[in-house]
Formats: structure tokens, C-alpha cells, sequence
């Protein structure tokens, strides 16, 4: 007997399985194995079946598709403050590395990052039956909330920091940092202030210490430096404050928002950037190529840290994984462009 046909809202009637097999000429089965294990059917009948799931527009059922095959299709991704660029990037690239998979992509977004926060948002997902999860967490306090998860969940850590319980994947940015002030130094500055991220973000902390790594090894001074909060107005905030002392010469933004609201400051008080001060940020935001001046700043790679995460979460699924909590760390890349240069009178 056919399976009872469901309905929209407006009472057109969906597509089943059973009338993409009529009119592909196959049987069910035979259209379950294209969906779900394609590349074990030939590919003149893949053909036929994909052509008549277009022509009906079928949606799988996907409770009927984790009964049949134990997967549902899906990932969940926990997610925290999109509007940055850094999260938002992150995010971009776990659902390109997905859907090359032929997967989808269920999120959640918290409006904070602790410990009860994380474990509603792994529950609300779990609710879901999707097959694993990646949990995007940059703050301190995201890594009590994990280590508080059963340690057997399909799930990989992204952007957390070295102790956290699960697979994780994170950008190395205390060698971006070190890259840059090395850099700097290079150019004949004698120190590089740093205007840091929030305290309790892990990308911050390791920026920070990057500078004082590279600054302690050339024998220079690294006094504590003072936190923004990732913005432009923060970044112009503290500019002001240091535009009139000619001793500095070099500073390092621990993003390339707070590197612009600085630019600006220094360009108020009529310093020249990078005659008088040479500026660096992090990130490589699309608009950084044509700040004025163009930014040097480090560059990470968000399609690597998707990639790499998608496939330890894959190796989780699937049961293969290392054993104990492997963590995968991208190199980023210093991208030198014109907000750099030799101070004065060197």
C-alpha cells in the first residue's frame, strides 16, 4: 500500500517516496539507497531519481531517514555572538565544509556563553536527532560548560581553548601574534603596544601572549595592556589616548575593527600612519585592503578551521576518531600591506 500522502497548509498534497519511485521507474528502495548511499547505485539510475525528486520537489522525511539508516543529515553548530566577524566566519565556514558533504546545518545561538547556556543548547540539538555537534566557543567560561558534557557526544569544540574534553580545532593565535610584533620590531621599532581583546575571550588571551612572547625574546618591555572590546569606537578610544606621546611608534590591534576606530584617532591628530605610527590588526576583514591607509594585519583561515572541524566531527560520527581529544591548530598568516613602515629618523 502507498504511503498516505501529507499536505501543506494550503492542502497541496507533498510528494512520498513511493511517487518518485513511479516515476523514476525504480522501487523504493531503490530510490532510499540514491538518498542516502548514492554512490552505490549506478549512475544512470542516480540520474533518474534525482530528476524526478526535482520534478516533485520531495522533501525526505527525515524521522523515517534516522529510522532506515541511523543518521538524520543533520549537524548542530552552538553559536555565540554572529555579529562578529570572527564567530560569523567560523560559522560561514562549518556550513560551507557541510554542505559539501551533502549535509545540513541546524544552529542555535546563545546570547552567553557559561555553563547552563551550552548544556541547553547541546540538549535542544540532541532533541533534533542530528548526527553531531560543533560547539563554537571563544569565551574562558565556554570550557567548564563542556567539561561538563557526557564525554561520549559526537561533538568537536571550535575556537576553545587547549583543555576542553572533546575534539577541538582553533586558529594559533599567539603565533599570529608573535608574527606580527616580530614584524614590527624587524622595521626598527623599539616596542609595540598592544590594544587587547575582552579578558575573557581565548582568541584574546593568546594574542596577547604572542606580543609579549615576541617582545620578551628581542629584550624589550611588555607592560599589561589594555582591553577594547573588539570595536571601532574602542580602538579610537584608546588612540586618542596615545596620540600624544611621540615615543610611540608601533601598535598592535588584537582586531581589525579596533585597528580602524585607531587609524582614525591617529588621523584626527594629524599623525601619520605609518610615518609617525605603523598599525596592525588581526583578522583580515574583507574592508582591510582599503582602510586608509590599507592594513597590515594577520590573516585566519575560517575555510581550513570549517574544514578541519567538519572532519574530526565526521571521524567522531563515524567511530574512527584518535583516541582521547585530539586538537588541530591553523597557522594563520601575516598579511603586510602599506599601515607599516620604518619609524622616522631610522
Amino acid at each position: 500500500m502507498a504511503a498516505e500522502s501529507p499536505e501543506t497548509p494550503d492542502g497541496r498534497r507533498l510528494a512520498v517516496m513511493e511517487d518518485v519511485a513511479a516515476m523514476a521507474g525504480v522501487s523504493a528502495m531503490t530510490v532510499s539507497r540514491v538518498l542516502n548511499a548514492p554512490e552505490k547505485v549506478r549512475p544512470q539510475t542516480r540520474a533518474r531519481v534525482m530528476a524526478a525528486v526535482q520534478a516533485l520537489d520531495y522533501r525526505p522525511n527525515t524521522a523515517a531517514r534516522v529510522l532506515a539508516t541511523g543518521r538524520s543529515g543533520v549537524l548542530g553548530v552552538v553559536g555565540f555572538d554572529t555579529t562578529l566577524y570572527g564567530p560569523a566566519s567560523t560559522l560561514f565556514s562549518i556550513e560551507q565544509a557541510a554542505r559539501e558533504h551533502d549535509y545540513t546545518v541546524s544552529i542555535v545561538s546563545l546570547s552567553s556563553l557559561n555553563r547552563r547556556s551550552i548544556g541547553e543548547g547541546v540538549e535542544r540539538l540532541r532533541g533534533q536527532s542530528v548526527d553531531g555537534i560543533m560547539v563554537v566557543a571563544p569565551h574562558e567560561s565556554a570550557a567548564a560548560g563542556l567539561r561538563e558534557l557526557p564525554s561520549g557526544l559526537p561533538l568537536v569544540a571550535v575556537g576553545a581553548g587547549a583543555d576542553v574534553p572533546f575534539p577541538a580545532v582553533a586558529v594559533d593565535h599567539r603565533a599570529g601574534a608573535e608574527r606580527a610584533v616580530r614584524h614590527l620590531l624587524s622595521l626598527g621599532h623599539e616596542t609595540v603596544l598592544h590594544l587587547a581583546g575582552p579578558a575573557d575571550w581565548v582568541d584574546a588571551g593568546g594574542r596577547v601572549d604572542g606580543w609579549r612572547a615576541a617582545l620578551e625574546s628581542a629584550g624589550r618591555r611588555a607592560a599589561p595592556p589594555p582591553a577594547g572590546d573588539w570595536s571601532a569606537r574602542s580602538g579610537y578610544e584608546y588612540g586618542r589616548q596615545i596620540v600624544a606621546d611621540p615615543r610611540v611608534t608601533a601598535v598592535f590591534a588584537a582586531n581589525d575593527a579596533m585597528a580602524l576606530g585607531l587609524l582614525r584617532a591617529l588621523r584626527e591628530a594629524g599623525r601619520d600612519v605609518p610615518g609617525d605610527v605603523s598599525v596592525v590588526g588581526f583578522d583580515d576583514v574583507p574592508e582591510a585592503a582599503y582602510f586608509p591607509p590599507p592594513l597590515t594585519t594577520v590573516r585566519q583561515n575560517f575555510g581550513e578551521v570549517g574544514r578541519r572541524a567538519f572532519d574530526l566531527l565526521l571521524d567522531r560520527i563515524g567511530g574512527s576518531a584518535a583516541a582521547g581529544a585530539p586538537h588541530r591548530v591553523v597557522e594563520p598568516e601575516l598579511v603586510v600591506r602599506e599601515s607599516t613602515g620604518v619609524p622616522r629618523g631610522t
